[in-house]
């Protein structure tokens, strides 16, 4: 094969914007192959390089390969593919590219993300034989769901179809439709052949039926995202070190700047401080502003309890702290994600355990279908509500691009990743120096007074299985010995705190994470809380017993359907069948009974007396009441 001769490298230019460019594109459609080829034209390989590959080729006894520029890892030279991202540097006349090699094979698309959530544009690449895949459709639905909005496709491999304009015309058609609905525009769809150099970064004979940009002259047309420096401070804590009497906060500035004597505010805890020093290594103060990419070191003019993947902002433009996060997202695990499942999520260091609470618009990225089910496959997308375990730091994608990211793991492997679409709306704005006021009563002081720990009694079923019925007889006698029960009912809370909510899937979940919350508080201040809710979504009762941890007991009240219908004192049965209820409402099909609760009752063969005691009987084997008030009680 004829190499031809490298274009002169291009000047350097100071002010040249910077773009980062992420190649995707099905197995063997020959990303490796362009990205050599692009080097070589470019001008960006080492002296000596092209000419050190193509003595190791003949030592091997095999052809002159450009993707040998790519293939730094022996098994990747054994196997053929690429299985991880590599990032490569070059000029073109009007941008400093940063161009990220992902991985095209189905096995490895949870590197491409990787990959690709640190773009701004994308290079999709298409075999001009085999056309359009299923997998180059998934990419691209991928790189939309990364927010990836400048793409520009790349027809490779034209030599193997004799340079034929009506099959380019097929194929740019066909992508071309596919990206639209997407809501991404093809930039530029470019016919080449990266092999021999046809329209990589100059025209030739061969295509001459065509009139657009080369693929140097695409990546001079994408536009850079907006300079991580203009946007908000966002410093995620990396890890805290000491130094003689000093407490070093170190992390990588991903957004915005920063300077000794600025006021911060660690997040999510909302602590505020002032910037004493900036550090840098080896350890010496920086003078004046650092900038986005710059890793540092800060200390602080107080103590202050700071932890790894706290975020440090600037006051009055902080990110939203919250236990609560809309996503949309690409899943790779084998098993389909659904309502309840349990996962961890990471954005940037920070990461917390986490429930599925509702699933939305998932659907296949391959065949685009409309039709939404209740699950993610593997390889598909959908839009998803996440409950924390623990409060988190968190920037919209569209607010902030650089931590705007998430990435969700299963048994210790990446299982999906995508944007964060927005944090729960019910977060304070601008975050203020919160500090939690202790109670002047300590739990033993309590649970002397009343004869046992607090703890969250959760009652769950069908309307009209007697769950407020229960709980009433529970509360009465729980009281009639001393303790201190306090009755929390769905429908009353509804009435007053929950008032502002509807009933669709989010508000439900927000029902009942307010009413998990209250129901906490007392328990931690040596309560029982006794709550009657319907809670029909076992994702929504999960993130309850999270919120409660140790002090939660779950009892479903288990009576049948029937017998509930029969009792209908709200009408709930008769106003779902005349559709006057919303479509959500925890009747029949839609309630998800408890899968390992901890206490089973059916109020249709137990009195209402005969199943207090049995739940008074959980709480003394469980260690929440104490032995001698049952035994008191049996004497009276």
């Amino acid at each position: 094969m004829t190499v031809p001769a490298a274009i002169p490298a291009t000047p350097n230019n100071p002010t040249r914007p910077q773009v980062r460019i992420v190649i995707v594109g099905h197995v063997d459609h020959g990303k490796s192959t362009l990205v050599g080829r692009l080097l070589h034209e470019t001008g960006s390989l080492p002296d000596g390089k092209l000419e050190m590959l193509k003595a190791v080729s003949a030592r091997r006894g095999m052809p002159f390969e450009w993707s040998f520029l790519l293939d730094a890892l022996q098994t990747e030279r054994d196997q053929g593919i690429t299985i991880d991202t590599t990032q490569i540097r070059f000029r073109t006349r009007s941008r400093e590219v940063v161009l990220i090699d992902a991985p095209g094979h189905a096995e490895f698309l949870r590197n491409m993300i990787t990959g690709a959530s640190q773009a701004d544009g994308a290079l999709l690449i298409v075999d001009a034989l085999e056309g359009v895949r299923d997998q180059t459709r998934r990419h691209g639905y991928l790189l939309h769901l990364l927010g990836v909005k400048q793409v520009a496709v790349v027809v490779n491999k034209m030599d193997r179809v004799d340079f034929s304009a009506a099959r380019f015309d097929e194929i740019r058609d066909e992508i071309s439709a596919h990206l639209t609905g997407l809501g991404v525009a093809p930039l530029a769809v470019i016919p080449i052949s990266a092999r021999d150099g046809d329209g990589v970064a100059t025209s030739s004979l061969r295509i001459r039926w065509y009139d657009g940009p080369t693929v140097v002259e695409a990546l001079d047309l994408l536009e850079p995202a907006r300079p991580p420096e203009q946007l908000a401070l966002r410093l995620p804590v990396q890890a805290i070190y000491k130094f003689d009497d000093r407490r070093i906060v170190a992390g990588r500035i991903e957004s915005g700047r920063l300077s000794s004597g600025d006021e911060i505010v660690i997040m999510p805890a909302g602590k505020i401080a002032k910037i004493k020093s900036v550090e840098s290594w080896p350890v010496t103060p920086l003078k004046g502003e650092q900038t986005a990419g710059r890793s540092v070191g800060i200390t602080l003019d107080r103590e202050l309890f700071i932890e790894r993947g706290d975020i440090i902002a600037h006051v009055g433009s902080a990110p939203r702290d919250t236990r609560r996060i809309h996503a949309r997202i690409f899943w790779l695990h084998d098993k389909p994600l659904g309502k309840g499942d349990q996962i961890l999520v990471r954005l940037g260091p920070r990461e917390s355990r986490a429930s599925v609470v509702a699933i939305e618009k998932a659907v296949d990225p391959g065949e685009l279908s409309s039709v939404e089910t209740a699950s993610i496959a593997r390889n598909h997308v959908g839009e998803i509500d996440i409950a924390l375990a623990q409060p988190i730091a968190a920037d919209a994608y569209a607010a902030n691009p650089r931590i705007g990211r998430l990435v969700i793991e299963v048994n210790g492997r990446i299982a999906g990743g995508g944007l964060v679409l927005s944090v729960d709306a019910g977060q304070r704005a601008v975050p203020v120096d919160i500090v939690p006021v202790e109670s002047a009563l300590r739990p033993d002081e309590r649970s002397a007074r009343y004869h046992h720990h607090g703890a969250v009694v959760w009652l769950t079923g069908l309307p009209a299985s007697g769950k407020s019925t229960l709980a009433r007889a529970l509360e009465r006698s729980l009281f009639s010995r001393g303790g201190s029960p306090i009755l929390l009912d769905g429908d009353t809370l509804r009435a007053g705190l929950n008032r502002d909510l509807g009933f669709s899937p989010r508000d439900r979940s927000e029902n009942i994470r307010r009413l998990a919350e209250v129901a906490t508080h007392l328990a931690k201040n040596g309560h029982i809380a006794i709550v009657a809710a319907v809670s029909p979504s076992r994702g929504d009762r999960a993130v309850a017993r999270q919120i409660a941890d140790t002090a939660f007991r779950e009892i479903h009240v288990a009576t049948p359907a029937d017998i509930c219908e029969s009792r209908d004192p709200k009408g709930h049965y008769a106003k779902a069948r005349a559709g006057g209820l919303p479509a959500f409402t925890g009747i029949g099909n839609d309630y998800e009974p408890p899968l390992d609760c901890e206490l089973v009752i059916d109020t249709s063969t137990s009195s209402i007396a005969e199943a207090a005691a049995a739940i008074e009987h959980l709480l003394v084997t469980s260690g929440v009441l104490f032995d001698e008030v049952i035994d008191l009680a049996a004497n009276i």
